[in-house]
Formats: C-alpha cells, structure tokens, sequence
C-alpha cells in the first residue's frame, strides 16, 4: 500500500514553489479506438498543459507571440490538447486562464472548462476554428473539434526511482522530471472526432497514461512504449508485458547528461528496470535514430548485469504529427519532434549466462507509442 500511495502522489502533485512562474507539467494519455460504424481503428491523444500559471492567472500569454522574451512575454495558460495519429493526423490546441483550473490536494482530480481529469476518468471537449488556427500561429494548432468520455484502468507502473522523490522536486535538481502511472492503460469510452464517433474498449485500447514537468525540455527527446506484444515463439498475445523507454539528455543542476534514457521492460508480470541512477545493476541503454522519406526508426538497446532487450520500432511519418509545447521561457527549439502512436517493430530479450547469451522472448511490436525529437540547431 505505501508504494501505490508513493506512487499517486507523484502523479497528482501541482507545480509548486519557483515553478508556478518557471515551469510546466502535462499529463499525457494515448490509446486507440475503433470507428462506431466501420471498425477502423485510430489512435488517439490527450494531454493537460499547465505553464507558468502563476505568471498571467487572468488570461493566457502566448510566447511564440513575441520575438523578445521578457517576463511579460513568457507563457502563461492551461492548454488542452488532443488529436489522432493515422490517416490524416492533427493535434488540437484550447487554451484557458490559469486561474479557471480547479484541482483536489487528496488525489488526483483536475478541472477546466469541461475538461475532467483524475485516476480513472478522463472526459472533455475541445476545438479549434480552421480561420483561428491559420490567423494565431501561436496557437500552434490544427483545425478540428474532438471530444471524449473515458474511463481508465492503469497497469504497470514505472517509478524512475529517488530522482523523483519531493526532495529532489523541491530542489528542482532536474531540469526535467517523469513518472508513468500506466505503461499499461485499459481505456474504455467513446471519441468524437469531427464528426466520427470511435468506440474505446479495455482490450483493445492498447493505451498508457504518464506525466512530466520541470523547467525546460530534452534534447534529443525520446519516447517508446507499447503493450501490444505478439510472441514469435508461441504465436500468442504476451498479455502482461508491455515496455517503456524514455529520456534523452536529461540535466542535473545545469549539467548536462547526454544521452542518457530509462527503461523499464515488464515481461509477463515480471519488472526489468534498466536505470542509469541505481548504479549496482550496471544498466545502459543506448539509441540510434535513422530516418529516410517515409518512416522513422528507432534502435535502441537495454542492458544490464543479467538481462539485455533490444528494441527496433519503426513508424511512418504520415502518420505522425511534429508535436508542438513552447518552454517555460517562451521559447520553441523543438520543431522537427516526430511523435506518432501507430509505431511497429521487434523485440529480443536475452538472460545473461556468463559470457553466453540466451534468449528468453522474440515478440513483434504493435500500437507503439513513439516520438523523437532534437533542438533546431538554428534558433539556440
């Protein structure tokens, strides 16, 4: 019970102290749902975008509006943001004053507009005119309107360990900070998007929910994670693995630690934790980005004293969105961040037997959650 409760707190805790006026946080939700009347399946996003809200509580500040960033020009506003990947993908921005936001200290419980958000419900609407979205380029959206009623089941959690902790918070060590409350998450609702209606059922939702916040992004920023693993070896759906992959250059009281990401691999219920920070288990993960026209591929590899798992996903780039957030300073470095929910792939791990290697699973990758990203060198 104490880790669950350990866990719940870091999911439901609010920008605090310096970063009501220099930082952000977003809870992230994706998932996948299928067309009411034709059984197409879509994946699908959602995310609560709290900046600076203490900087401009009575209405919102939109960064990208200004070429010189002064503490008046930094952004300020909640932002909610949703959208699809596939055929014809789109995010959708609606921004609110920070002061409209409503929340509960106990657990999580999020309000804003009609907007809904706490452990095991997620529910809103938004919308974002065609003329608005090419007239306010600060916006950073498409056109479209998307509305949803969900609840949720999490699975699987991942604790990136003390590194989260509400000292390390408090002292905001970490420029940026993560924790995944569900690498796996049993969806069940309904979307509207535009005008098609998606149904969202728990055993086909393939979805996962996490959260970060802190001061200013990674680069290069990475993202991997699925819970739709099919066994080359049986054939069979592996029903309790999942993975999730994570980080980049994360920075420590300024300096930078390049290249560096977390892992954590469930395999049939059992946790494998590849983290640079728990020193004893001698973990590594290291990456490779390769992209051509039409997909972008990862390649990354996990190890440790006893386990190694390589991961290979690929997605295509039509049906990925370049995911737009401005900094806390107003700023946006990232504008090349692929981000996509429709990745494919492989997956090997291997237990450790002295010098010897041998394989434990092959599986292939479905419904992967994917994004990567670097600063435009140009604009730092």
């Amino acid at each position: 019970m104490f880790k669950t409760r350990k866990l719940l707190r870091k999911n439901k805790a609010m920008l605090s102290g310096v970063q009501k006026k220099n930082g952000y946080l977003y809870w992230w939700h994706s998932f996948t749902g299928e067309h009411a009347v034709t059984g197409e399946k879509k994946a699908f996003f959602i995310a609560f975008y709290i900046i600076n809200p203490a900087r401009s509580p009575n209405k919102p500040v939109f960064g990208q509006l200004y070429s010189q960033k002064t503490k008046e020009h930094m952004p300020s506003y909640v932002m909610i943001k949703a959208g699809s990947w596939g055929e014809n993908p789109k995010q959708i921005h609606q921004f609110f004053p920070s002061e409209q936001l409503t929340y509960t200290k106990k657990s999580l419980g999020v309000n804003v507009g009609v907007n809904h958000l706490s452990e095991t419900e997620l529910s809103g609407s938004i919308s974002m005119s065609e003329i608005d979205s090419k007239m306010q380029p600060e916006y950073m959206s498409d056109s479209g309107s998307m509305s949803w009623n969900l609840t949720m089941k999490k699975e699987c959690p991942y604790d990136v360990g003390y590194t989260t902790s509400a000292l390390f918070r408090s002292l905001n060590i970490f420029e940026m900070y993560w924790h995944v409350q569900g690498i796996k998450t049993e969806y069940s609702g309904t979307v509207t998007l535009d005008d098609a209606t998606y149904r969202v059922r728990p055993e086909t939702s393939f979805g996962y929910a996490d959260k970060n916040w802190g001061k200013n992004f990674s680069s290069p920023r990475l993202w991997l994670s699925s819970n739709n693993l099919i066994s080359d070896i049986t054939g069979k759906k592996l029903k309790d693995t999942c993975f999730d992959i994570g980080g980049g250059s994360p920075q420590l009281l300024g300096v930078v630690l390049n290249r560096k990401l977390l892992a954590c691999f469930y395999y049939e219920g059992i946790k494998y934790d590849f983290n640079f920070t728990k020193l004893a288990k001698k973990s590594k993960v290291t990456f490779e980005i390769r992209e051509n026209e039409e997909v972008v591929h990862w390649i990354v590899s996990c190890s440790s004293k006893k386990y190694l798992l390589d991961v290979d996903v690929y997605c295509k780039k039509a049906e990925m969105v370049w995911m737009n957030y401005e900094a806390p300073s107003g700023e946006k470095f990232h504008n090349r961040l692929w981000n996509g929910g429709t990745g494919y792939g492989e997956l090997k791990f291997f237990m450790r037997k002295g010098k010897e290697l041998e394989q434990v699973e092959s599986a292939h990758i479905q419904n992967c959650g994917c994004e990567y990203g670097e600063y435009d060198q140009l604009d730092i």
